[in-house]
């Protein structure tokens, strides 16, 4: 069992006797009979998360599990973000509240911004916080937070209630906010439509923005861009934004933008299709990839690792300079030759960002170095190992910093590739693609690679089994049909021989290419072209298969993969 505590440690420590404190000194319940809840959707039942916002957009409505009703509030808590919860309310100065809800997870904290805060560690079921809370007496308004802790996983809340009097009425803010400006579209999917636009002012300050589709409140969000999911392909939809104050007042509409979504992959095997096996400049004799290019036809190669050189700083294998060296030169002569790359990110070992950064937000200025120096189409983020996929957080972090550097690049296509049993995601990958639904990450393909199973003598039926377990998952998460499920869907193999004597021959490749095509999945790569080369009797080494083939064999058939 990996153990929870980390770096984090000693901060919630501290944390917990400051909780205790606060408690020890909290005001006893008031003892009215006719209070009432004077939050907005206490219980998320309207779908969606407004009034709340949630700091890293780490905040969504779920229907399992719950303590009641058919919704609850689900934090994804990063290594970096507690993912805290809020609504500001409108109150009476000198008054006595009660605030209760129920929380499911490791460390759960529900409080008052300024006040008194309590705290759970109940990872397994819902457990009741209370406390109270008297308001000073000039105040008119208090900010009411849940959130997790750092590092120590998704928590869930439902059916907070603050009771007591409401606010108003008594010479509070009734001022509203001035409408956002220059609501614009930075890009789109067949089934999402990212949105920007320009600040806007109120007298106190904004709390929130909310986008809405016609008269449909959709979401709202603490910042000036989001992007809005779960839409449906070829479909045109028209947004505008507005903004709202502590107080609740809220302003005009900005300005409408109409967008009309992607048209899905359906069956007949468009949006993003991606033939690309791996190249790796660090050893196993690495091709001349004009020389690859010209004898299979590939365009598409997925060029290894990018890793962390010091201080959440990108470079190839940790030690290669990001731009110059090696590396630059096999992307030149791909580019030359027309083709084109997809840097990855990551891999089994080595020092790697997603795990060393110390922030979603730090990891997402690394990955756009490398996006900036290459005009990047693409990246993968290949999640192995414990440090990375069997880290919960970490998997939060690098799905939050691709959902940054997607929304920032527009047009930009995003890869997750890790590892899979022989019928599907295993706890930790069934655990990603839930993360990557709950933080609307907008993943383009889920990549599995089946391979290095523990005895694999099926290949072909292996590998089907495993990316039909996947696409059942995709399915069930993100509520698509088969074909959209496909559309999103990668399979990365190993040629020959793998660590574990598993034998992927050129006949069983060409199977699994068949497949792949005839189910119109995105994307279609192997480990690695550098092995591409015959040596019957080599065993499992850096610059050939260990198995009989023909030179290039495996690039040429996967260079048939046409989604």
């Amino acid at each position: 069992m990996r153990h929870p505590f980390g770096r984090p440690r000693r901060r919630l420590l501290a944390l917990l006797g400051s909780a205790a404190l606060a408690l020890g000194g909290a005001i006893a319940l008031p003892g009215t009979a006719q209070a009432a809840n004077v939050l907005t959707n206490p219980g998320f039942e309207s779908g969606s998360l407004s009034p709340w916002t949630c700091t890293g957009n780490l905040g969504s409505v779920v229907s399992s599990p719950v303590h009641g009703g058919s919704k609850a509030l689900q934090g994804a808590v990063s290594d970096s973000d507690n993912a805290q919860c809020s609504q500001t309310v409108a109150v009476k100065p000198n008054t006595t509240y009660a605030l209760s809800g129920w929380v499911r997870g490791s460390y759960v904290y529900l409080g008052v911004d300024g006040g008194a805060s309590t705290w759970t560690t109940s990872p397994s079921a819902y457990s009741q916080l209370s406390l109270s809370f008297t308001t000073g007496a000039s105040q008119t308004s208090a900010k009411i937070y849940v959130h997790g802790w750092y590092a120590q996983g998704t928590y869930w809340a439902d059916d907070i209630n603050l009771d007591g009097p409401g606010g108003g009425g008594g010479g509070g803010d009734t001022q509203a906010p001035s409408a956002p400006s220059g609501l614009a579209s930075t890009g789109k999917t067949s089934s999402s439509v990212s949105l920007k636009w320009n600040a806007a002012t109120d007298n106190v300050g904004v709390t929130a923005y909310d986008i809405y589709s016609g008269s449909n409140q959709l979401l709202s969000v603490a910042g000036t861009s989001a992007t809005v999911s779960g839409l449906s392909p070829s479909t045109s939809y028209t947004f505008t934004v507005k903004a709202r104050d502590a107080a609740g007042n809220v302003s005009g509409a900005s300005n409408s933008v109409s967008v009309t979504t992607d048209a899905g992959s359906g069956g007949g095997g468009g949006g993003f299709k991606q033939a690309a096996p791996y190249l790796y400049e660090g050893w196993g004799d690495p091709p001349n990839p004009q020389t690859v290019m010209s004898a299979t036809g590939i365009k598409w190669f997925t060029m290894a690792f990018v890793l962390d050189s010091g201080g959440c700083n990108p470079s190839w294998d940790g030690s290669r300079p990001l731009t110059g060296g090696a590396d630059q030169s096999a992307i030149n002569q791909i580019r030359s030759a027309g083709g084109d790359v997809v840097p990855s990110f990551g891999g089994w070992q080595g020092s790697k960002l997603g795990a060393n950064c110390s922030s979603a937000s730090a990891l997402a200025g690394a990955l756009q170095k490398v996006i900036d120096a290459y005009g990047l189409k693409a990246i993968d983020m290949d999640i192995e190992n414990t440090d990375e996929f069997e880290n919960e957080a970490v998997q939060a972090k690098i799905l939050t910093a691709l959902k940054t550097v997607k929304a920032n690049n527009p047009g930009l296509k995003t890869i997750v590739t890790f590892g899979t049993s022989t019928t599907g995601p295993t706890y930790y990958g069934n655990r990603l693609i839930e993360q990557a639904q709950s933080l609307n990450a907008n993943i383009d393909v889920f990549t599995i690679m089946p391979f290095d199973f523990g005895g694999g003598s099926d290949m072909y039926g292996n590998t089907v089994n495993a990316a039909e377990g996947l696409k059942n998952k995709l399915k069930s998460t993100f509520g698509w049909d088969d074909a959209t499920a496909y559309s999103h869907l990668g399979i990365s193999g190993m040629n020959g021989l793998s660590d574990q004597q598993e034998n992927t021959t050129p006949a069983i490749w060409t199977q699994i290419k068949d497949w792949s095509n005839s189910h119109h999945i995105a994307r279609l790569a192997y480990w690695a072209v550098n092995r591409d080369r015959s040596c019957p009797g080599g065993g499992v080494v850096s610059n050939c298969s260990g198995i009989s083939q023909s030179t290039w064999q495996f690039t040429s058939i996967t260079a048939g993969f046409t989604g």
